[in-house]
């Protein structure tokens, strides 16, 4: 149900009132100065306190990859955590005191590990007399003091959301999170939080959620005729003047959106997916902004409100507990209130500290049933398999996603009215680590494939409209001239595409010439031998995220959907390889695509 404006008021202020209290004993962090203090000569009134936040944790607690079953470790030796979150908050806090901090976070908390996925699936905690979410429980350990709503905590559907809602100590806000009947806030779009300063004044904190208007496509089935979800910048200028005039002192807002005023869903919404640099140059009255969403580490940016010449800082800690941001705030008191006179941000490496024992004995079983469900056997391999070079080259790997994906689609449309038209899929490679070995695969290797929680649809599209879409798909790579050297490490994500932007497309034959520009790359693009005809039409398996808008890629969004189904593409994988027994890459292993540079292959 959508809260009211009284419930998420006495919300607010209960979690206000909460840190207000907390760590009383604490050293303020105040001082005072000798000055005019408006002509009378008095020693004039300083505070200052920080704010810490996280942001895209994606339900990571431990520093521990359940993909491949061991510590977390990438090129840049980066950690993972709540448990290393936690130790750096403690650090700040003994430093600042308590009382002069606060900690929120800016979205997509309980997806994206098999931790999190195990207890919104395998042992929801939606069942009756369900556990606790790993992530509540470690949220409210350390002491969060509110959190925005990201969209991927829509991917489980809203009765997940509900129920790790309440499980939280601290509220969930989304501003431009709405009721579709009544357009009320179906969360709470803010908490204030009072800072109890020696100089009798409290200090007024509101912090403001956004969330991203793209959950409305990427997860339509769950929140159609339910949710909607305006523009960041129309909600923040609709409550930032308002929390001023209810007195807010200083106003931060936790912005589950990119800062680069780009969009990856194109036209199909009238809003913008990564606004929060937007939000800071044409809403007035912010003075810093936590940014979410990009996977991307800005320690400090400062944006020029285009009404008043403020400058306002965002800042955006790295994802999965990498990094922790830290906006330091120095107020002065002035006419009788307090007015912020510096705002800096900077962010802390989380590598540089020890996980929290608290956090980790707190939720060491949990995580041991964990580690026990994704090493579970369900079937073998005939022989190893790797996304290392899938990038660049038409690998076994990714055939098997879209060997799994075509074959469900069709079945599920044998029989019927299109049952005669040939099926394609596509498929990305959304981790380059990830692998079959030889011999046994358990969970965590079927899964490791696929990360996301993307579902499987059938859309119809015509020969012309998939030449189309692989041309954008072939903007992933970098142009390189025939003859000139190919460096892998430079060759791929042209632009800032990501890998799982870059789709290959299985049932068709096709190159990539990598010497043409962008839109002119794909060449002998062929269907059962023969050049495909550009008004044939075509069946293509395609997870819900692409279907529904996400890399903005041509037509598909707009293609007839033939069927769909709630059934997670990992899930079908999993179930897939249980059924089968053996794995033989032999039996659906084929080079379909390559790249080439006129005409010559690459690799």
């Amino acid at each position: 149900m959508p809260l009211n404006r009284r419930t998420f008021l006495e919300r607010s202020a209960a979690a206000g009132a909460g840190v207000a209290v907390a760590g009383a004993a604490a050293a303020p962090a105040v001082a005072e100065e000798r000055g005019k203090d408006h002509g009378h000569g008095r020693p004039q009134k300083r505070y200052s306190f920080t704010v810490l936040g996280t942001t895209d944790l994606h339900g990571n607690v431990f520093n521990w990859d359940y993909f491949t079953d061991k510590e977390f470790d990438d090129k840049a030796h980066n950690d993972v955590g709540l448990a290393k979150i936690s130790t750096l908050v403690n650090r700040i806090r003994e430093e600042k005191g308590r009382r002069n901090t606060l900690l929120i976070d800016a979205g997509d908390t309980i997806q994206g590990t098999q931790l999190s996925y195990y207890y919104a699936k395998v042992d929801p905690i939606t069942a009756e007399r369900g556990p606790v979410h790993p992530m509540a429980q470690a949220m409210n350990a350390i002491g969060y003091d509110a959190a925005a709503l990201g969209n991927h905590e829509f991917n489980y559907g809203i009765p997940v959301l509900r129920k790790f809602e309440e499980q939280c100590d601290f509220p969930l806000l989304g501003a431009n999170a709405l009721d579709a009947k009544t357009l009320r806030p179906a969360f709470p779009p803010y908490s204030m939080h009072r800072l109890r300063t020696p100089h009798g004044r409290d200090v007024r904190v509101a912090v403001l959620g956004l969330t991203n208007p793209g959950i409305a496509i990427w997860d339509k089935q769950n929140v159609s005729g339910k949710m909607v979800f305006p523009g960041l910048e129309e909600q923040a200028a609709k409550w930032v003047p308002k929390l001023r005039s209810m007195g807010a002192d200083v106003v931060v807002v936790s912005a589950h959106s990119g800062s680069s005023g780009t969009s990856s869903y194109g036209d199909q919404l009238p809003y913008v997916e990564n606004a929060a640099g937007l939000v800071a140059e044409q809403v007035p009255g912010i003075d810093a902004i936590l940014v979410g969403h990009a996977h991307t580490e800005i320690p400090e940016y400062f944006v020029t409100n285009k009404e008043t010449g403020q400058q306002v800082v965002l800042s955006e800690p790295l994802k999965w507990g990498q990094r922790l941001t830290l906006f330091d705030f120095d107020l002065v008191w002035e006419k009788g209130r307090w007015v912020v006179e510096r705002v800096g941000a900077k962010v802390l490496n989380s590598n540089t500290v020890a996980e929290d024992p608290e956090i980790t004995s707190l939720l060491g079983d949990e995580h041991k049933k964990v580690v026990a469900y994704v090493n579970q056997v369900i079937g073998t391999s005939t022989a190893a398999m790797s996304t290392a070079d899938a990038p660049w080259k038409d690998e076994p790997i990714i055939d098997l996603i879209n060997h799994v994906q075509a074959e469900t689609v069709k079945a599920a449309l044998a029989g019927g009215e299109y049952a005669a038209l040939p099926v394609l899929s596509q498929a990305s490679c959304f981790s380059r680590t990830a692998a079959i070995p030889a011999g046994q695969v358990t969970i965590k290797d079927a899964a490791g494939l696929y990360p996301f929680e993307n579902t499987l649809e059938a859309r119809l599209m015509t020969g012309a409209q998939l030449k189309e879409y692989l041309e954008f798909s072939a903007r992933y790579y970098v142009q390189t001239p025939a003859g000139a050297p190919v460096d892998t490490s430079k060759l791929t994500n042209a632009n800032g595409t990501p890998d799982y932007n870059y789709d290959a497309v299985s049932g068709l034959t096709y190159e990539v010439d990598i010497a043409q520009p962008a839109g002119s790359r794909i060449v002998k693009l062929s269907f059962e031998g023969a050049p495909v005809d550009p008004a044939a039409r075509f069946v293509l398996a395609v997870n819900n995220y692409r279907a529904s808008g996400g890399g903005n890629f041509p037509h598909i969004a707009a293609a007839q959907q033939l069927w769909a189904n709630s059934e997670e593409i990992r899930n079908t994988i999993i179930a897939w390889v249980q059924a089968k027994g053996s794995v033989d890459p032999a039996e659906f292993a084929s080079v379909g695509w390559k790249l080439t540079r006129d005409g010559v292959p690459v690799f």
